[in-house]
């Protein structure tokens, strides 16, 4: 192993020399930071001044190589590819965009300026020190093939996506026929020019591609019943309608499982389920398919010369009884299925009953070209559909008349939504195992049921399935990361992921085959998937140290962590995220990443000259999420939007990694009060790490009684939640909060560190 050699470099460009006295930057870094090699550049991302870097990590007949590098210069989320090093350790201290950017100009600032650039050398030549260049995860899988769930529209195109993209694909269809729902239609709504017709729906064609391709192997009438291992290295057992099993290892899974239509017989007062001419749109598109361009029957045989569709059926519901979402394709679908009607007889009546009529972009050419075909859009809510002679009578509310209406008709269609095929709700999986260990033998039924309808059979201690959304839909980052969910290597695409139509799902599909392949890349390479994809560390424990608490295996977002026969953590790195949730709960220290630490965010802490009480400058730390807090803070300063120059700022992993040690050791050392910035939390979280900031938030909610230990005022602490876009917010969060702190008075605990 090499001798660890450390060198800081200080970059004078982009006005940072003109506001920053350079040589006093390299003295903080030649003698705090006791740095082996400092150097001075005025351009340091130049291709001259990488190279000199690259030179100095090369090393020389006279000097040794150095293995550790702190920058100094512009932001850490800025010249990524310029000051690429990875074979060294880095470090970088933020003076751009930190310092000169953030803090006011003027002479009157000079002095807190340097200060603030000095204390970003101390930390970062700190940082530097405790960090080491991470090997990559030593479990790495190899399997290159992808496995897809659901043959239907989605997932055809998912394995037709990865195979031609050279990976072996096994696509596993409950089904005895490939298809899904795309296969009961007769036509679908167009996606490309004119927009005027219904068109072919092409799934015959997709799939024969499918069966056709030599990459994809497709199993029919075959379930999942045991998914286990990790990206690139999942063990899958297969189980066929005839009994038989076999089993699979694969890199990456894609679940496509689509989506069930909402039960008609859940609308009885519009008819569904009694009146035997109400159907829903999947029973109305099986008329159209028997009678192929002829007039439509209904299935007593009449010819129908009259329709009612009736839009928002148990959907988008306030009362709590059905379906709260809008499923986004049903007024394009029923304006096709009016075409159907007046296609095959253009003196038959079709007419729509909507509330809102969603046909966005070219959706509005196939609108009109509905109503030039004379099909009838009423604006009205269906208060009761019931029996007239040989048909139906619709009872509605004509909202733009304001009165009572009737429409008879031979036939009512009700645009129910769709209801995805996502598996096992986990609450409702968890408290029924919670029962079955109480011994409770009708739980031990209800658990075999739900075991019967679960997509994957996740052989993973937080349940047999994806987590779900609010509504059902399978688990997917829906603003960070769409296909992406809480397992690792686990993409989710269609309809199970969110309401969508065909076309929609033929793009989630590709999306979700791209990111199965990153996974498979990345895991082969030993590296962390998303949102840190790259990155070679993982989760390191210290065993001897460990007081079993379950804390880290019960908080990872991403199921990375089991339990051993000793009730010992057991990593499993590929399915890990590095979002640092684990060394954040850990209580006794010992879990670290060689990149990322306990120790490395604590030297920083403890690097800042601190002033004495009587300066009038107070010290803030700011724990920043690096995903939007940080880079919140970046666009803020590029728009020289001020910020005090008493704050540090430190950007951690997520929230979820903030252990509680760094906050007490910030108010142990004189820091006057601690802020941290972290994403929004609860139903609509956009925390890249889902529970990020929500465990954040649980655990320093138990901060005031250290501060009452030490004397100091709940206010000294405080969480906030930021988003990327509050660019004009959060500076002036930041400097409220200073002069709050300000106006309770320097902490007691300085000069006693």
């Amino acid at each position: 192993m090499a001798e660890t050699r450390t060198a800081a470099y200080i970059c004078t460009g982009c006005g940072i020399g003109a506001a920053l006295d350079a040589k006093q930057l390299a003295k903080v870094a030649k003698r705090e930071g006791k740095m082996a090699l400092v150097r001075e550049h005025p351009f340091l991302c130049s291709d001259e001044g990488v190279a000199a870097i690259r030179a100095d990590i090369a090393g020389s007949a006279d000097e040794a190589p150095v293995t550790h590098v702190m920058l100094a210069a512009c932001s850490r989320r800025m010249k990524t590819e310029a000051f690429h090093f990875p074979e060294v350790a880095l470090a970088r201290a933020n003076l751009r965009e930190g310092v000169l950017w953030m803090v006011a100009e003027g002479q009157a600032h000079d002095e807190v300026r340097q200060e603030m650039a000095d204390d970003y050398v101390r930390m970062g030549c700190a940082e530097l020190k405790r960090l080491k260049v991470p090997a990559g995860n030593p479990n790495r899988g190899d399997a290159r093939r992808i496995l897809v769930v659901g043959g239907g529209v989605s997932g055809l195109t998912a394995a037709l996506e990865s195979a031609d993209a050279g990976y072996d694909v096994l696509l596993v269809e409950r089904a005895a026929a490939l298809g899904g729902w795309a296969a009961r239609l007769w036509r679908r709504t167009p996606s490309r020019e004119p927009y005027d017709e219904p068109v072919d729906t092409g799934i015959g064609a997709l799939v024969e591609r499918a069966r056709a391709h030599p990459r994809i192997e497709v199993m029919l009438g075959a379930h999942l019943v045991q998914t286990a291992g990790a990206p690139g290295r999942f063990q899958v057992r297969i189980e066929r309608d005839d009994g038989s099993t076999s089993e699979a290892t694969c890199g990456a899974i894609v679940q496509a499982s689509g989506f069930t239509t909402y039960d008609i017989a859940k609308l009885p007062e519009l008819g569904g389920g009694i009146h035997p001419h109400v159907v829903d749109q999947a029973g109305f598109e099986a008329l159209a398919r028997a009678a192929d361009g002829k007039p439509i029957r209904r299935a007593d045989g009449r010819a129908v010369q009259s329709v009612v569709f009736v839009q928002c059926a148990g959907q988008r519901d306030a009362t709590g009884k059905h379906l709260p979402y809008c499923s986004g394709h049903c007024c394009g679908t029923s304006i096709k299925q009016a075409m159907y009607v007046k296609d095959a007889d253009p003196e038959a009546s079709a007419m729509v009953l909507y509330t809102d009529l969603r046909t966005p972009g070219m959706g509005e050419d196939f609108y009109r070209s509905a109503q030039d075909k004379g099909i009838t859009f009423t604006k009205g809510v269906a208060h009761g559909v019931e029996h007239a002679g040989d048909g139906a009578r619709v009872r509605l509310r004509d909202l733009i008349l304001d009165e009572d209406a009737v429409a008879e008709a031979d036939l009512v269609v009700l645009a129910t939504g769709q209801v995805a095929n996502a598996g096992v709700d986990l609450d409702e999986w968890a408290a029924t195992v919670t029962e079955v260990e109480k011994g409770d033998a009708a739980a031990a039924e209800k658990k075999s049921a739900l075991a019967k309808i679960s997509v994957l059979n996740l052989d993973y201690r937080q349940g047999p399935d994806l987590p779900q959304l609010r509504y059902g839909f399978a688990d997917s980052h829906f603003i960070c990361f769409p296909y992406e969910t809480r397992r690792t290597g686990i993409y989710a695409a269609g309809p199970a992921r969110r309401p969508m139509d065909i076309g929609q799902a033929v793009e989630d599909a590709a999306g979700a085959a791209m990111k199965a392949i990153q996974a498979v890349e990345n895991a082969a390479l030993g590296r962390a998937a998303h949102p840190r994809s790259g990155d070679l560390s993982y989760p390191i424990v210290r065993l001897e140290g460990c007081t079993q608490c379950k804390r880290c295996t019960v908080e990872c977002p991403f199921g990375a962590i089991d339990e051993d026969d000793r009730r010992y953590p057991v990593f499993n790195e590929s399915r890990c995220r590095r979002c640092g949730t684990c060394m954040g709960a850990c209580p006794v220290r010992v879990i670290s990443f060689e990149n990322y630490s306990v120790d490395s965010v604590g030297a920083q802490i403890k690097a800042v000259d601190m002033p004495d009480e009587d300066s009038g400058k107070p010290r803030i730390l700011i724990l920043a999420c690096e995903n939007d807090a940080y880079p919140a803070l970046d666009m803020a300063a590029l728009q020289r939007r001020t910020v005090s120059a008493f704050v540090r700022v430190i950007p951690v992993r997520c929230l979820g990694s903030v252990n509680t040690i760094w906050v007490t050791d910030a108010l142990n050392g004189g820091w006057d009060g601690v802020m941290m910035l972290g994403c929004k939390k609860g139903d609509d979280y956009q925390c890249h790490f889902v529970r990020g900031s929500e465990m954040a938030y649980y655990r320093m909610s138990k901060v005031d009684d250290t501060l009452k230990q030490l004397g100091l005022e709940s206010e000294r602490v405080v969480n906030h939640e930021v988003a990327i876009t509050d660019i004009e917010r959060l500076p002036r969060l930041i400097n409220d909060y200073v002069a709050q702190i300000t106006a309770i008075g320097m902490s007691p605990m300085k000069g006693f560190a």
